[in-house]
């Protein structure tokens, strides 16, 4: 396959070791990467039997193009395995949507960043983190795919911070952010359902997604009370009254489904309560671990400056 490579190859001399040219050459986004040699990308595009050189999408701000072999080669430098890469091209083509706006995500002042929702059996076949320190450290395939994407933003797309990537502030997830929805102790339809998929289908949904959130309500026995919290945190002053992600906890949702509320009744409570959100603004999903009573909010960038776009895995 080597002659079907086509991006630019760089000769390193002996002396210099292939990690601090990466530095050098501004590859990386402050952590080591992986050196992306011809042989390690060649075994990247296995992972694939599309053509190296298919053009997936321009990435903005510079608009550089992102065929599968760059974005294979972002990959190797993540440090995914090549049996991630259909979850990383399905994933730039949903930025690639235009109403995710991936332009204004990368170069806003708001700390907004690409994240990563997995459904569906790819979600175990890649062993995909959805339960203990889902939005932690520990498991290869979270880090290494939301990295990905977030060397494609940055290598492919020019999205320097304090250049064209404007955020003020900034959050660790724009290191990483890929997580997977436990659909296994969910009462409810899983995300990419809701969004016109069928469970056997493996999907990502790409979200622009401010830093987590806890909600912590040990407490509360009853649907109302635990949405009751959910809408306080929401509800507080500075944030989003646009597009929002609640990680509904395991626990929680448990007591939520068993007083009788379905996802359209979290839903209508919310904005009934809230007065601040429509139907569609509200992303909701469960992950996290079986223990603990907590449930996280993920804000989004504000109406309609950006939509969650859910592909299917090709």
């Amino acid at each position: 396959m080597t002659q079907q490579l086509q991006a630019k190859q760089i000769t390193i001399d002996d002396t210099i070791d292939s990690i601090e040219a990466c530095y050098q050459n501004g590859w990386t986004d402050g952590l080591p990467v992986v050196p992306p040699t011809p042989d390690r990308v060649e075994k990247m595009l296995r992972g694939t039997e599309r053509s190296p050189q298919e053009l997936i999408t321009s990435v903005p701000p510079k608009w550089g193009k992102a065929t599968i072999e760059k974005i294979a080669i972002n990959a190797v430098m993540a440090g995914c395995l090549p049996e991630y890469l259909p979850v990383i091209l399905a994933a730039v083509e949903a930025m690639a949507a235009e109403k995710f706006n991936l332009h204004g995500v990368q170069v806003t002042t708001s700390h907004v960043s690409p994240m990563i929702i997995v459904n569906g059996p790819i979600r175990q076949e890649l062993d995909i983190n959805d339960g203990f320190n889902v939005f932690g450290q520990g498991w290869r395939a979270n880090a290494t795919i939301g990295r990905a994407i977030r060397l494609i933003c940055t290598n492919i797309g020019g999205a320097l911070p304090g250049e064209l990537d404007r955020a003020a502030f900034g959050h660790i997830g724009k290191f990483t952010c890929c997580i997977a929805e436990n659909e296994e102790d969910s009462p409810w339809d899983p995300l990419h359902v809701e969004r016109g998929f069928l469970s056997k289908d493996s999907a990502v949904t790409i979200f622009a997604g401010a830093g987590p959130q806890s909600i912590n309500d040990h407490g509360s026995n009853t649907a109302e009370g635990i949405l009751n919290t959910i809408c306080q945190n929401i509800s507080s002053p500075g944030n989003s009254s646009g597009e929002t992600l609640i990680v509904i906890g395991v626990e929680h949702a448990k007591t939520i489904s068993e007083d009788g509320f379905s996802k359209s009744d979290v839903r209508n409570f919310i904005v009934r309560t809230t007065e601040r959100f429509s139907q569609e603004d509200l992303l909701l999903m469960v992950a996290g671990g079986p223990a603990g009573r907590w449930s996280m909010l993920v804000q989004g960038w504000g109406s309609p400056s950006s939509r969650a776009v859910t592909n299917a895995l090709k």
